[in-house]
């Protein structure tokens, strides 16, 4: 993001509020990130994304209540709270960018890591609550 910011010579913008609204994004950011690892803390399971298959107990309330994956979605706040330090709209390219590499190399196999351990009350939780907000 900071080398399309910096070289990319089209696309920079500015607005008025727009510190405030990175500064929001970051708050949200960081509520999200530390509520969703507190909650899997307290549960007892894994924060491991590399080893889904560890997980011991399927969180649904809290903030997974509203989100599957809290963190991820605590991750692509700072990213687009850095597209805004950084002023340049392509960076939101990126950040969609970031979201599809998650869905398909890290969410995909850890959907499936849960739906194999948790069966019928994941497929249910997944009707129920949005994978990303």
């Amino acid at each position: 993001m900071y080398v399309l910011g910096a070289f990319l010579p089209v696309g920079y913008f500015d607005f008025f509020g727009r510190f405030y609204l990175m500064a929001a994004l970051l708050v949200l950011a960081f509520i999200l990130g530390v509520a969703a690892l507190w909650q899997f803390y307290k549960a007892r399971t894994t924060v491991d994304p590399r080893k889904p298959d560890r997980t011991v107990v399927l969180e649904t309330k809290g903030v997974y209540s509203f989100s599957r994956n809290p963190m991820y979605l605590a991750l692509l706040l700072v990213l687009l709270a850095w597209g805004l330090w950084l002023g340049n709209a392509f960076n939101t390219i990126l950040a969609a960018g970031f979201v599809s590499v998650m869905n398909k190399l890290q969410i995909g196999p850890e959907e499936t890591a849960l739906q194999k351990k948790f069966g019928k009350t994941y497929g249910q939780y997944c009707i129920r609550v949005r994978r990303w907000f």
